[in-house]
């Protein structure tokens, strides 16, 4: 009972904050310029700021390298979703400007704005370090590898066209703030109080400026393109059954190769983390490749308000293992 509530209050949250960018953009109050410009700040000053500051917040060195073992859980199961997702595109024909959107769906969720929250309530903050080992890999997951497949998605780019080698491509924003938040822990190089302070404020804006962005993009469509059409229903299987059914395999397999097994709190919180709902920036990354933006804003919106069923049955299956 504690996880259902745990979760639906914060779903509700979420859903607050996408109806307030719904209201405000029904009303006319947000213009067309407003929703091109929320999308730069988000991905090339707030993330970058947020995924520096969460970095240096979390980890250490000693705790890097302690935990480097539950790396290898987590890489393997990273590496079997990004098979599968790509494997299953080709298999039911995933259209052009929706392939990316659907893998992406499959391997990473949105651990830090609603991972870690439940996490903490759900096994408390002894739990941190191992929901940390997922987070660090879900972020080089993101922005290392989830973001290419959105980019070669793009359906305006013909098929078999020659493409301009794009350096910016090659280090989006995001992941060059986790690169230097990197440089930052492994030099112990000290970041003064006040750029943390600010950084952290800066920061604090891609959650609820995403979900307004996700309510914007439901108020241009209308409510009726929140939908259950085949690649819809496919993409919510990966997150909600595949990709944690893949954790606990990969857990019980290398637990039985290895002689030993996780800790029950390191193995709940992957269990967790790996049916987390969609990015919520998901929608911006796949607008910026032209993509189909209201299957991704359905994706994040369903995903979402989905999470709260799917938490108190994963919690069911993990105090089995």
């Amino acid at each position: 009972m504690a996880a259902f509530i745990t979760s639906l209050e914060s779903v509700a949250e979420i859903v607050l904050v996408i109806a307030l960018g719904y209201w405000l953009r029904g009303s006319g109050r947000l213009g067309d310029e407003f929703k091109g410009n929320i999308s730069f700040i988000i991905m090339k000053i707030a993330l970058p700021a947020s995924i520096f500051v969460s970095v240096l917040k979390y980890l250490n060195r000693d705790k890097l390298a302690s935990l480097s073992g539950g790396l290898i859980f987590t890489f393997a199961s990273f590496t079997i979703g990004y098979i599968i997702a790509w494997i299953l595109t080709k298999v039911f024909r995933i259209r052009k400007g929706r392939r990316g959107t659907f893998i992406n769906m499959f391997v990473n969720a949105n651990t830090i704005f609603i991972g870690l929250p439940l996490n903490m309530a759900l096994f408390g903050t002894k739990s941190l370090p191992y929901f940390l080992i997922y987070y660090v890999m879900n972020t080089i997951s993101t922005w290392a590898v989830g973001i290419f497949f959105i980019s070669s998605d793009d359906p305006t780019v013909e098929k078999g066209a020659k493409k301009d080698f794009n350096w910016k491509k090659l280090l989006p924003a995001p992941l060059v703030g986790f690169l230097v938040s990197l440089v930052f822990l492994l030099l112990a190089i000290p970041v003064p109080e006040w750029i943390n302070k600010t950084l952290d404020m800066v920061g604090g804006i891609v959650t609820p400026m995403s979900l307004i962005y996700i309510g914007i993009i439901l108020a241009d469509a209308g409510l009726k393109s929140i939908r259950f059409d085949r690649d819809t229903i496919l993409a919510l299987l990966g997150r909600f059954v595949v990709a944690p059914a893949i954790m606990i395999a990969i857990i019980l397999i290398g637990g039985s190769m290895m002689g030993t097994s996780l800790p029950n709190i390191e193995s709940n919180s992957f269990i967790i983390q790996s049916a987390a709902p969609g990015l919520a920036v998901l929608p911006i990354l796949v607008d910026q490749s032209h993509g189909d933006v209201d299957y991704a804003t359905n994706l994040v919106t369903t995903s979402t308000v989905l999470f709260v069923i799917v938490v108190p049955i994963l919690m069911q299956i993990a105090n089995l293992i």
